[in-house]
């Protein structure tokens, strides 16, 4: 990509942020979607002033579900930065005397990397929720934002504004498993949560991996490390494991005879729970309860049957801040 190009790209997705669209025509503008002129003017009712600050005085986005920048994509915005300037103004919001990053922290780092003392920004009255949405719509369309990452951040929004899966799938414009998809892959296991990080292992071995006990997933993500499974193949040993299917091996075996690569399965798409497979009180009406139960509370449910009418109901929760959230939503609904 050249230089124009990787400036470019990052005015294309402040554009296609959701959340500004959702918001109508005059935020979308402020975004660089539509011309705009230097100096003050209104935008939902806030006041929005355009303007160079001290990169000093910029703070990180706190809602940043990005740990790591790549350095090589930094340089090479930098380098773009020092021939032609920032092209897209940053949008920030005041905070505590200085201002807050909304959208932008790419072009910031490199600024601050090329030398520069100020920046273009505009500066806007939004709130926290929003901003939050802002940082994880606008990470959504970065490729090297690993999947972890993105279901912290979805974990995160629903914890501190004591939300909803549906509400936040709706602000982002995305579908509610698909939400509900990414938030379950924070129940892996540490060591394959790390293969995940490394590359080892892809999205759809993740997912597949979600339906075994802790030292099943271990031992699985080892084999496909080891052996390269396909997603297919490892969607098959995992029905092994549970004594429904051929082998990890043979699947492999087949698609090779076949000549054809494991297909990626649909990522809005996870299998149903395995646990109750062999079980003939687990019905899929228990199963759809289980499903909506886990789209309300935004966490790992699951229902244990004890014959026709009787079982109990498992919640899972992290941090106390997320078993008050729970409780808010149960007691609500009561």
């Amino acid at each position: 990509m050249d230089d124009h190009g990787q400036q470019s790209q990052d005015a294309h997705d402040d554009q296609a942020l959701t959340p500004m669209r959702r918001l109508g025509r005059g935020l979308n503008a402020l975004l660089g979607g539509e011309e705009s002129t230097e100096g003050a003017a209104s935008v939902g009712g806030a006041t929005v002033e355009s303007n160079h600050i001290h990169v000093e005085l910029i703070d990180r986005n706190p809602f940043q579900p990005r740990k790591d920048f790549g350095e090589p994509e930094i340089i090479e915005l930098a380098t773009s930065i020092r021939r032609h300037g920032v092209l897209q103004p940053l949008l920030v919001r005041p905070a505590e005397g200085q201002y807050q990053l909304i959208a932008g922290e790419r072009r910031l780092m490199a600024a601050r990397q090329v030398g520069l003392e100020t920046v273009p920004c505009r500066v806007l009255e939004v709130e926290d929720r929003l901003v939050c949405e802002v940082a994880i719509e606008e990470n959504l369309k970065r490729k090297d934002l690993n999947v972890l990452e993105k279901a912290q951040a979805f974990r995160d929004y629903i914890d501190r504004f004591d939300s909803t899966v549906e509400e936040l799938a709706q602000n982002l414009g995305l579908n509610r498993s698909t939400v509900s998809n990414y938030i379950r892959l924070l129940d892996l296991t540490e060591p394959v949560k790390r293969s995940i990080r490394k590359d080892e292992i892809s999205n759809g071995h993740a997912k597949a991996l979600l339906t075994l006990d802790a030292d099943e997933q271990v031992a699985l993500c080892k084999q496909i490390a080891k052996e390269g499974l396909s997603v297919r193949a490892t969607e098959k040993a995992v029905r092994e494991l549970q004594g429904r299917g051929e082998s990890a091996t043979e699947a492999q075996t087949d698609e090779a005879a076949a000549g054809v690569e494991g297909e990626e399965p649909n990522p809005d798409v996870l299998p149903m729970n395995p646990e109750g497979a062999d079980d003939p009180h687990m019905t899929s009406h228990v199963q759809s309860i289980v499903d909506q139960l886990r789209d309300m509370l935004g966490t790992k449910v699951e229902i244990k049957m004890r014959g026709k009418d009787a079982g109990k109901i498992m919640i899972d929760f992290n941090t106390s801040e997320e078993f008050e959230r729970i409780v808010g939503h149960l007691r609500s609904a009561a």
